[in-house]
């Protein structure tokens, strides 16, 4: 009875904004976890043939903003009013996902994701702002469970279903995102209610000068600014489940065996979800993320609210950084699953944390300025897993880069992947050359090449972020 009588206590507006939130993030990881994909694989599948390095500038520099530029998008929503922006938002993803569906070239699918991503600019300060505007001390605790709830609802379903729509064409995945941006529109104009905001004297220029004035206030601090850096490399291996993760998948590992595992026990989940082929997309693998937080992070919350922020952080972030390493080491698709469950572990143990400890070490009258700033190393850790996913992926764990090494080594001639030649043809070619066909070619590849050293440069990266946590932990927060 006490959890019902609770549950009465949120207001129609807090459900509209949690309904709006699960679909925005339905439409967002929907395309969002198969996009590296879009953007690499060959023309002659629907999808760009771009390379590693021009996907990371595309994906880095687009999701960098989608973080950053909330300290002015805050500021303009406060002003012009939450339900114009929202609206403002929803037409910007909507032909944001029209033209990444439309274009086919490196420099307007980059004009296109930007356009996205500052659409998804002025979305992100908004529904977190309602969910505290609309509970009290004694409602914010289970209605900020409820919003990450709905965050992690929406970012399951959205790519399961990408995964199923993107083997009958590329086209169905856009389409998807702008139909439940399409039911944010109704929900929005019939349920959200605007907040009361005090109107200040201050024009809009002011606001969003201000909203700087803010940041280099709360940066003052040189201990605060000394952990953000040292954050960004926990955001730079974490972004890798988005950025490397569907690609190493869809490029090396036989995903057949879970498949066959699922249809052993339940064949119309393996049908529904699988490939004519008899395996799993790389998108689907992926989504498993968000799968295993719905299910475990009220436990793993539970466990880890016994330690102290800055502890807890440490060993989840150690535990994510074992996750990657199985994510990216070998072949076999039922331990990169278990990978991806020891990732998200981490993830469930660390990431709120990050929030919890500077909520903590924010001055009492600066919470809201340390919480605004929180999102820097995020942004910054965009544009580091970009270029980390570009180039260096590329030349360490990149499929068709190292089948050209290949090539180039036994000086066999064929022609450039371009626009006449696609790199499924290229690969068509080099397996002729090569007398290697299929998995033959993939695992002369893996054991001669080795991708799998991928890991440790990313869990490296993330034992990194846990070794610099620790010694600022003891030398310069020390006994405080």
């Amino acid at each position: 009875m006490g959890f019902i009588s609770l549950m009465k206590k949120y207001n129609t507006t807090f459900w509209a904004s949690n309904t709006i939130e699960l679909f925005e993030r339905w439409a967002w990881y929907g395309f969002y976890l198969a996009f590296a994909l879009y953007l690499v694989n060959s023309k002659d599948t629907g999808a760009l043939g771009l390379t590693q390095a021009q996907k990371g500038v595309i994906m880095g520099t687009g999701s960098m903003l989608l973080y950053f530029l909330p300290v002015i998008t805050g500021a303009i929503a406060d002003k012009v009013g939450y339900k114009k922006i929202l609206f403002l938002s929803f037409t910007l993803y909507v032909s944001g996902f029209y033209m990444i569906k439309s274009f086919d070239t490196f420099g307007w699918m980059f004009f296109a994701f930007v356009w996205t991503c500052v659409g998804g600019a002025f979305f992100k300060p908004i529904i977190s702002a309602m969910v505290a505007r609309t509970t009290t001390d004694e409602t914010s605790s289970i209605g900020f469970g409820i919003f990450y709830m709905m965050i992690n609802i929406g970012g399951f379903i959205g790519p399961f279903i990408a995964g199923i729509l993107m083997q009958k064409t590329w086209d169905y995945v856009f389409y998807m995102s702008i139909m439940a941006i399409g039911v944010n529109y109704i929900i929005t104009l019939f349920f959200f209610r605007e907040p009361v905001i005090k109107e200040g004297d201050s024009s809009l220029l002011d606001n969003i000068l201000q909203a700087f004035v803010n940041i280099f206030t709360t940066l003052k601090n040189w201990k605060y600014v000394m952990f953000l850096i040292i954050m960004i490399l926990f955001w730079t291996a974490f972004n890798q489940l988005y950025y490397s993760f569907p690609v190493f998948i869809d490029q090396w590992v036989d995903t057949s065996v879970v498949y066959n595992g699922i249809h052993s026990f339940w064949p119309w989940l393996a049908e529904s979800i699988g490939t004519s082929e008899g395996t799993i997309t790389a998108v689907t693998m992926s989504s498993m993320d968000s799968f295993y937080i719905i299910i475990f992070q009220l436990m793993v919350s539970a466990f880890v609210m016994r330690f102290r922020p800055l502890a807890a952080m440490m060993g989840g972030i150690l535990v994510l950084a074992g996750g990657l390493g199985l994510m990216f080491s070998n072949q076999s698709g039922w331990l990169i699953l278990l990978g991806v469950l020891i990732f998200a572990l981490g993830e469930m143990a660390s990431s709120p944390k990050f929030t919890e400890y500077v909520g903590r070490i924010a001055p009492p009258d600066k919470k809201a300025l340390y919480m605004g700033t929180s999102f820097l190393p995020i942004a910054a850790g965009h544009q580091l897993a970009g270029w980390l996913s570009g180039g260096v992926y590329e030349k360490i764990a990149d499929k068709i880069y190292l089948l050209q090494q290949e090539v180039t080594s036994r000086g066999i001639s064929l022609p450039e992947i371009s626009e006449e030649v696609t790199k499924n043809d290229y690969v068509e070619m080099a397996s002729e050359k090569l007398g290697l066909q299929g998995t033959e070619l993939t695992n002369f590849l893996w054991n001669n090449y080795h991708p799998a050293n991928i890991w440790m440069i990313y869990a490296g990266v993330a034992v990194g972020a846990v070794v610099f946590l620790w010694l600022y932990d003891r030398f310069v927060i020390g006994k405080n």
